[in-house]
């Protein structure tokens, strides 16, 4: 089975590639898990640089509308990767004839919890950046070193929470259940912005 305690050293690694290199050349590994992890993390990897984006001074109600576009594509794919870890975890289980029916229900799927690592490995990383900031004011480093060491703590619980949930799993003692986000937004058929306005849903 999977050993799910390596994700945060993964996205440590991936994210310090990504700011080195650009990541638009980067390619997913071969293996199926570690492929999927990545790319989850890329979305987030994305879409944490495109909100940047939007919050730019200056920025044009042109320059923000083609920004929201973006992020709320790339906010779909992160949400759909998180459900597809969940499926690919279930699958393996399945094979074992797991989960547990009759065992104790997680409030929190794998894949939203290796979702919530993705973004404190991001966190980290950037806290780090601006401890180091040469041009920061007073105090600047002090504030974000605490801020890093809360930060983790957290990722550390939470590792902890997912590698804990995993064994539980398949002991047969804790089970979990694929959440589907069914985002409303991206969809024209949901959306009463987009469902009644059709002609603006038709221009570039």
């Amino acid at each position: 089975m999977l050993n799910l305690t390596d994700i945060p050293t993964l996205h440590d690694r991936l994210t310090a590639r990504w700011h080195q290199e650009a990541f638009e050349i980067w390619w997913p590994p071969a293996d199926g898990w570690t492929s999927l992890i990545a790319r989850q993390h890329l979305a987030n990897f994305e879409l944490w640089h495109t909100e940047d984006e939007a919050r730019t001074p200056g920025a044009t109600d042109s320059d923000l509308a083609r920004v929201k576009r973006r992020i709320d594509a790339t906010n779909q794919r992160r949400n759909d990767l998180s459900e597809q870890i969940d499926q690919m975890l279930l699958d393996l289980l399945a094979a074992e004839g797991l989960p547990n029916a009759e065992a104790a229900l997680h409030s929190e799927s794998p894949g939203l919890m290796i979702d919530r690592l993705s973004i404190l490995a991001l966190k980290l990383f950037h806290t780090r950046e601006e401890m180091q900031r040469a041009d920061a004011p007073e105090g600047h480093a002090v504030r974000n070193r605490e801020r890093l060491a809360i930060l983790a703590e957290q990722r550390s619980d939470l590792a902890e929470c997912l590698a804990r949930l995993w064994q539980e799993t398949l002991a047969g003692t804790r089970r979990f259940k694929l959440y589907r986000q069914l985002k409303m937004y991206n969809d024209p058929a949901l959306n009463p912005a987009v469902y009644r306005n059709p002609e603006k849903a038709e221009q570039p």
